[in-house]
């Protein structure tokens, strides 16, 4: 968050990251930095006062999002030559680089960029080194290798380094032919270029795994025919009308121009063979890793919600493929459909049990003439501060928009939860149907907001909040994640009328996962064990002690604060369903476990964001909890059947404690566990009607002979 609000403040990120940089790991001997320049946010890198180099940060140049969907921060040392002299990656959220892979792989890998030529990547539209990728993080170390090379080639063209020149539009332009005639045939298409085709056998890609540099490929040939088809891949421009309509038919086209906005394209890519060119182990919200899209500086990878399967070709001519997908093209990537780009695959191959060599393969793609009309150059851009801020606000509005299903579902989950805080008296006549609706909330709660959507609050949340509010404070950087905006927005308004219990008992997943364990467990007759009351008490102080640790800790460095909010098992049990290096595993399980015996376990003792909401919980302008001045004195049925040990013995409801799971007002109006309500009952002699007596008594719920002051 700090970042974004530098970058969106006119500063360049190189600022935030160079006095924490260390020269000596970009290049051997180097010893300090010079000024960041005023055109441009490159630095000097010295040797004893000599400049030897430049360095840049490659966020400040393209985009670098992986898995995470937040910026991987890399600086790259360049020399005059245009050649890289080191590489470090110094910020990043990817979860698999933080803890699924070793830090000494990273560090190899970085390693293996000294002495490539930008030079040679410009004219080989930067394939020319060979990609060294650490199994298992696949997406994150290309798109890694994407943003150091392309952000690369800006630096080097707009220095001048190794002989490189800005890039400048020569030749004809062209624009989209509105009257291009729609191709009658497949085969005419694959004639004319309207379709291009990459077609690999088995002995190619042999003979592509001899030659990378890594023998044990060679030692693995496929044991197929060697002139049994690997993959034939083709594609098309589909976005283009008449391509479109000829390939999907007038009703799919028409289904993929709703689909696409403003300003985008996509791409039809089918395939058949043996080898997959989208593959089976994408997931939701991830992305495709064996295909990416390439146009000068330019590269598109594609994620799930920009992929839609493909029904059949309308042509009647059209080859039988197994997988037909469109892939959309986002407006703001600069892809150009007039120019030629190219489709690269990546193919692997298994060299070891976890260990894999990698190689590409390009499908080149041009719109034929007949779909392009000849237009006058344009000109030059004029750098417009309002056009820029403009942008800026349409980036996040275009999240909101692709994340339009989530923000409706939440949307909903809220209203409703709201509308069973104010109507409780009203649903918690019925054990029943309070129990039905928890569970099916909270499985709602886990499954669609934790494990679908990832919009797991954290205690981190809350430190980056803190640290842009002492800064540049943005609402657009807080804007980028819709979900986590909406939900920390709700938790601000809740804590003013029912404390922290709205989120920690009802919205967050985690603490979802916990209960509906726990209730799990009592089924199968798992014992229940109660802590004594003072021993319960103490240890509530302990999630303050550790909220209040983290705050300090991330006032002198937030890095280090988000570190140890791995206290925290929210990433490991919710955002990487547990795919994580054993520690982190064998920590959530056993926060789990605990909570099988004891409910709510880390939620009672642990949790620092419980312990940051619950801060304020007395603040709250309500108090909605239904009280006899019995409770406590002589009765105990609500404290001992809190499922949090909420209710002290005397009676009183502890708000920073209370989750709102309207347990205690069951117990208030039930006729056959309430001690108040059966004397009652029994004075009146109701007992044969007691929902009359319930009906008549809620209009004198609030009498003081009833309640408790």
């Amino acid at each position: 968050m700090a970042g974004m609000a530098a970058a969106q403040s006119g500063d360049p990120l190189l600022a935030r990251f160079l006095p924490k940089a260390d020269p000596a790991a970009l290049a051997e001997g180097a010893d300090g930095f010079g000024p960041i320049r005023p055109d441009t946010p490159v630095a000097p890198l010295l040797r004893e006062g000599e400049q030897i180099g430049h360095v840049f940060l490659t966020s400040d140049f393209v985009g670098t999002t992986g898995y995470s969907g937040k910026p991987i921060h890399t600086l790259v040392a360049v020399d005059e030559d245009a050649r890289i002299l080191g590489v470090e990656l110094v910020k990043h959220s990817e979860p698999i680089v933080l803890i699924g892979i070793p830090e000494r792989e990273i560090r190899e890998m970085m390693q293996g960029y000294r002495g490539v030529s930008l030079v040679e990547e410009a004219a080989a539209g930067g394939s020319a080194h060979d990609l060294e990728i650490i199994s298992g993080a696949t997406v994150t170390i290309m798109v890694i290798d994407d943003s150091i090379i392309r952000s690369g080639l800006k630096v080097a063209r707009r220095l001048g380094l190794g002989g490189l020149a800005p890039q400048v539009e020569t030749g004809p332009h062209f624009t989209l032919r509105d009257d291009a005639p729609v191709p009658e045939s497949w085969m005419q298409m694959e004639g004319n270029g309207t379709v291009r085709r990459l077609s690999l056998d088995v002995g190619q890609v042999n003979a592509a795994f001899e030659a990378v540099d890594d023998p044990r490929a060679a030692e693995r040939p496929l044991a197929e025919a060697p002139e049994t088809t690997f993959i034939d891949m083709q594609m098309a421009l589909v976005s283009v009308p008449p391509i479109g309509q000829a390939i999907l038919g007038a009703a799919e086209y028409a289904n993929l121009a709703d689909w696409l906005e403003e300003g985008e394209h996509a791409i039809a890519v089918l395939g058949r063979g043996l080898y997959s060119f989208k593959g089976s182990g994408y997931v939701r919200g991830g992305i495709f890793d064996r295909i990416v899209l390439i146009q000068d500086d330019v590269s598109v990878r594609f994620r799930d919600r920009g992929h839609r399967r493909m029904g059949p070709v309308a042509l009647e001519d059209a080859p039988e493929f197994t997988e037909r997908d469109l892939f959309r093209i986002p407006a703001d990537s600069g892809f150009d459909p007039t120019r030629p780009f190219r489709l690269q695959l990546l193919v692997h191959r298994e060299v070891a049990a976890i260990e894999k060599v990698f190689t590409t393969f390009d499908l080149g793609y041009q719109l034929p003439q007949a779909f392009l009309r000849p237009v006058a150059a344009p000109a030059a851009p004029v750098a417009d501060p309002e056009q820029e801020a403009a942008a800026q606000s349409a980036l996040w509005q275009r999240i909101w928009a692709d994340k339009t299903v989530e923000v409706t579902v939440l949307g909903a989950m809220i209203a409703v939860l709201t509308l069973a805080f104010f109507f409780q008296m009203q649903l918690t006549r019925s054990e029943r149907a309070v129990r039905l609706f928890r569970y099916g909330f909270l499985t709602v709660t886990l499954v669609f907001l934790g494990w679908y959507a990832n919009a797991q609050l954290s205690v981190v949340n809350l430190m980056a909040l803190f640290g842009a509010l002492t800064t540049d404070f943005s609402w657009q950087a807080f804007l980028l994640d819709p979900l986590t905006f909406i939900l920390w927005f709700s938790v601000a308004a809740a804590l003013l009328f029912w404390g922290r219990g709205a989120y920690c008992g009802w919205l967050c997943p985690f603490g979802a996962l916990q209960e509906l364990t726990n209730h799990a467990a009592r089924r199968l007759g798992v014992p229940q064990i109660r802590l004594p009351w003072g021993l319960h008490e103490r240890l509530w102080a302990v999630k303050y002690m550790i909220f209040l640790g983290l705050f300090g800790v991330s006032l002198a460095s937030i890095e280090q604060a988000e570190k140890l909010a791995e206290v925290e098992p929210f990433k490991t049990a919710i955002i990487l369903n547990f795919v994580r290096a054993w520690p982190f595993v064998a920590y959530a399980a056993a926060l789990l476990i605990a909570g099988l015996f004891v409910e709510r376990f880390y939620c009672r003792y642990l949790c620092p964001l419980g312990a940051a909401l619950a801060i304020p919980a007395r603040l709250r302008m309500f108090d909605w909890l239904k009280r006899y001045k019995e409770c406590g004195s002589p009765c105990q049925t609500c404290a001992h059947e809190c499922m949090v040990g909420a209710i002290h013995p005397t009676g009183e409801i502890n708000p920073n404690e209370c989750l709102n799971c309207m347990h205690c007002q069951v117990l208030y109006q039930s006729t056959s566990k309430c001690p108040v309500v059966i004397k009652k009952l029994k004075r009146k002699g109701s007992s044969s009607d007691p929902a009359a007596f319930l009906a008549k008594r809620d209009g004198l719920q609030n009498h003081p002979n009833l309640t408790k002051p």
